[in-house]
Order: C-alpha cells, then structure tokens, then sequence
C-alpha cells in the first residue's frame, strides 16, 4: 500500500482532443497538447531529406516497428513529407496502445522533465471504459513506467470532485463525445449513463462544410506564405506541397475552423430555424491569410446541433453523418432519459445539480440554453440548476483539476494501487482498487 505523500502525484487526463498533465495540489495542468499525433511510416523516416532536425521534436519522436510519431504541438504543427494526423482514442475507448505510449511519454519526459519511477499517477479514465482497458493502463503503468503506485479515476467522479459535490449529474461534452453521467456518493451509477457521439469534432467539421458551401476554404498555415511588399502590407503567396497527407490537411485545417467556432458561436435562446436567425447581423473572422469571413446564421446553427442533432441533414457534406443523427437525442432528452434511469430517490437533488463539463460546453449561452429547455421539459415537481464555472479553464479542465484535488488529499493516500499489489495480485487487482 502507498503511504507516502512527500513527492506529488501526477495527474493525466488523456481526451480524444487534448492531453492534460501535471502536479496534483496545482489549479492548472502544466502540459496540454493535443492527442492527436504525427505518424511517418519507416520507410519515409529514413530519408535523410526530412527537414525535421530543426523543429525540437527529435526527442518526441519515437520509431517502434514500422512508424516513426512526432508528438506535441511543435512537432505535430511542422508539416512533414507522407505526415498522417492520427488519434489513438476512438468513441472515447483507447484504440492505439503504441500512441498512448508516446503521449504519455512526451508529457513526463519533454513536458514535466520527471521520471515516472518517483511519483504516484492518477489516470482520468472515461466511464465506458472497459476491464481490459484498465488493466493495459495498469500494466503499463507498473511495468514499463515503474511506478510506484497507481488510481484510476472515472472523469464524471473528478468534475463531481472539482466542483465540491459527491452527488450530481456530470453533462461531459468534449471532442470526441458528450456523456452525461450520474454520480453518487462519488460513484458513477452505470446503469444510467448516456452517450452521443456528437461533441466538438462534429461541430467543427459541421463549420467547415458549412463554410465550403458559402465559397469559404480554410487554407492551412503550411500552405502559404506572407511577403512584405510595402511597409505593413503584405500579399499571400502560395506553397505547394504535393505530398502532404488528406489527414494532416484537415488536422490543420480544423485546428483553424475550431478557433472560428469558439470565437463566434453562441447557443441560440430558442431551438434554431433558418427564417428567425437569416437577418442576424454578420460577425467577421480574420483568418490566417488575411482573408476576412462574415459568418451570420453558422454562428447559432451549428451549436444547436447538441440539441437538435437532425440539423446536421441540412449541412451538404454530412451524410456520413447524417444517417445516425436521426436516432440521436439532444441534450436534454439526454439528460431527463439518465436521471429517470436513477433511483427515485435521489432524482431530485441530480436536477438541481447539473454540471457542465469539457471544452464544447464552454461555449457561450449553453447553459442558459440548456437550463431554459430542461425547465420546459422536466417534472414539474424537479428544481432545475445547471451549474457551470465562470471560468472557461475551470470548465475545460474539470476532470483535470478533480484529479488534482483527489490525489492531494490525505485521506486518500491509502487507496493508492500499489507496485507491491500489483506484484502480488497482477493487473486485474485494479478492478477492486479503483472501483
């Protein structure tokens, strides 16, 4: 058992969209970079013409078999030759263990600058994830990373943790998903939780079709270049490079296409339709090349998605989408369908404490929104409160700073799963440790 709080835990919060990490006791991680990474196959690697050496990602880089993978903000934003743009989370499970590996390894070694042997981790874990997953993280962690205690913890419990409560309901919208979970007593009650593949991904890639059909491309950053030709006047020219990957171009482009979303966006008062919001007055966008956008009715279209999820058959470029979106339930159907899976009892105080969490539900109005819909829509009987922090970097990182906060207090430094249990027992020990 690990009883020793004289060196800090390590908290890591790896989502589909971003990786956060740092000191447990701290209100910030201290590493965020995105989980997406840069993927070379070998053969291309070995090709001493890869101008990569200057781009501080030799250390981030590692070759294992076939692939070489560059990790980072600043190794993934260098364009390379034959680059792929990869994510090792698929709907919100791990699908790429290797990935993983040099994620976590970039973020102890380049971001942190600690040796994992020295420090106690707490892994955020989704609520879906399954026993085999848990017991990979687990056996990584003990064996590869040597450390010396380990706890995996659900992201519903952390937000829950983050915001002072042990009972309410945690609506969880990311990249990848949104998930709405009920926790109890600091428990999930599985049986009650949802989920909907709709999150920050889809909404961005939602913008970026809307915008092609106006006439509006993102040029990438790596596709052009700015010249002087006058003191404080410039003119675009472009760059071709033929052998730049169909991923990595729109990695690129939707990293641009998100900030216009957070930028503008706003949830619409009322469920959208195109004859209110067609005379709203137009928001300009500078892009990167200098292009200015006026985006008008996208602003409040697109955000409503998380409500009404069938509005993304009218964005040409969806299909593939569109074809689930119809079974799809907004967010609070959502929220009302997992409450009334919860026992009766407890119904009441999971109304009036619902938590937002993760970057999409930073956007601006959404809790209005959502609070004013679920009025309509609940029990009479319910008190509805939605509650979410006025700081948009509580809100991003609330399962991050839940797990900083867990993992700094005393009293759970006996629950540690340690080296010695895992030695003992083996990776499936973790099922009866971090319940």
């Amino acid at each position: 058992m690990y009883g020793g709080d004289e060196v800090s835990a390590i908290v890591v919060d790896l989502g589909s969209h971003t990786c956060k990490a740092g000191y447990a006791g701290e209100d910030a991680p201290k590493a965020v970079f995105p989980s997406i990474v840069g993927s070379i196959d070998q053969m291309e690697v070995d090709n001493p013409d890869n101008p990569d050496n200057n781009s501080g990602s030799a250390p981030d880089s590692k070759s294992k078999g076939k692939r070489k993978l560059y990790v980072g903000s600043q190794s993934l934003g260098f364009r390379r030759d034959h680059m792929e743009a990869l994510s090792p989370i698929k709907d919100g499970i791990v699908a790429d263990w290797e990935i993983v590996e040099n994620i976590w390894d970039h973020a102890f070694r380049e971001c942190l600058l600690i040796d994992p042997k020295e420090h106690p981790m707490l892994l955020a874990e989704p609520c879906s994830n399954t026993q085999q997953q848990r017991e990979k993280a687990a056996e990584l962690m003990f064996e590869k990373y040597q450390v010396p205690a380990l706890f995996l913890a659900k992201n519903a419990v952390l937000t829950s943790f983050a915001s002072g409560r042990a009972t309410s309901l945690v609506v969880d919208s990311g990249g990848g998903s949104t998930t709405i979970a009920p926790v109890h007593d600091g428990y999930v009650l599985q049986k009650a939780v949802t989920t909907s593949p709709i999150g920050g991904e889809v909404l961005t890639e939602a913008l970026m079709k809307s915008l092609e059909q106006k006439g509006i491309f993102i040029k990438p950053r790596y596709s052009f270049k700015r010249k002087e030709i006058r003191p404080g006047e410039f003119q675009i020219v472009d760059l071709d490079f033929p052998n730049t990957t169909e991923s990595y171009k729109l990695y690129c482009q939707k990293v641009i296409a998100s900030d216009i979303k957070e930028c503008v966006s706003r949830a619409p008062d009322t469920p959208y339709d195109d004859s209110s919001y067609s005379n709203i007055p137009m928001t300009p966008y500078e892009l990167p090349d200098g292009q200015t956008i006026e985006i008008g009715a996208d602003r409040f279209k697109i955000p409503d998605i998380l409500f009404n999820p069938s509005l993304v058959q009218t964005i040409p470029g969806m299909e593939s989408f569109a074809e689930t979106a119809t079974s799809l339930r907004g967010l609070p159907q959502m929220v009302i369908e997992s409450i009334s899976r919860c026992d009766v009892d407890i119904r009441r105080e999971l109304y009036s404490s619902i938590l937002l969490s993760g970057g999409t539900a930073s956007m601006q109005q959404l809790k209005e929104r959502l609070e004013k819909d679920l009025l309509e829509e609940s029990p009479q009987a319910a008190r509805v409160k939605v509650l979410a922090s006025g700081n948009a970097t509580e809100r991003r990182f609330s399962v991050w700073i839940g797990g900083s906060i867990l993992a700094s207090l005393g009293s759970f430094q006996q629950m540690w799963f340690s080296k010695s249990e895992y030695e003992e027992h083996g990776a499936s020990y973790v099922q009866r440790k971090c319940p």
